[in-house]
């Protein structure tokens, strides 16, 4: 069975549509320690057996910050200021991890936990990142 869920930033510039494989009670969000996502107030949540599509609205109002090590970028819209995911592009494919705090209504998450990936080497960051999160994100740029 799918859960399907859905969220974006403040203005609606990215929208995320979630598919999980399992209850979104099983999911445990991470709440990275770094300076970036503690100012942010994210946590993340990531299925590699679910989908993620990301729709862009204004793809020109989307910004990327390469945080940390630089391996991946930091999806932010640049029109609200939501942080709406984590993002590696590597080998012709997209991996995510989405920010809990953009999924539209309560949160149907179980509380979050904190993670510590800036204490890894970047080799290792990848391999889990590449092991955890959404595989093979479809980003649509919508158009306004």
């Amino acid at each position: 069975m799918a859960y399907r869920l859905a969220g974006g930033c403040h203005c609606g510039n990215i929208r995320a549509d979630v598919v999980l494989s399992r209850p979104p009670s099983d999911f445990v969000p991470r709440a990275c320690d770094c300076d970036f996502c503690c100012k942010h107030g994210a946590a993340y949540v990531s299925d590699p057996e679910g989908e993620l599509t990301l729709r862009l609205r204004e793809p020109g109002a989307v910004r990327r910050y390469a945080q940390g090590s630089g391996t991946a970028d930091m999806l932010l819209c640049g029109r609200c200021g939501v942080m709406v995911a984590g993002l590696l592009c590597e080998g012709g494919r997209n991996f995510a991890a989405i920010n809990v705090r953009i999924i539209d209504g309560e949160s149907p998450f179980g509380a979050s936990r904190s993670a510590s990936p800036k204490l890894l080497p970047v080799e290792d960051k990848v391999d889990r990142w590449k092991r955890l999160w959404f595989a093979d994100v479809r980003i649509v740029e919508d158009g306004a």
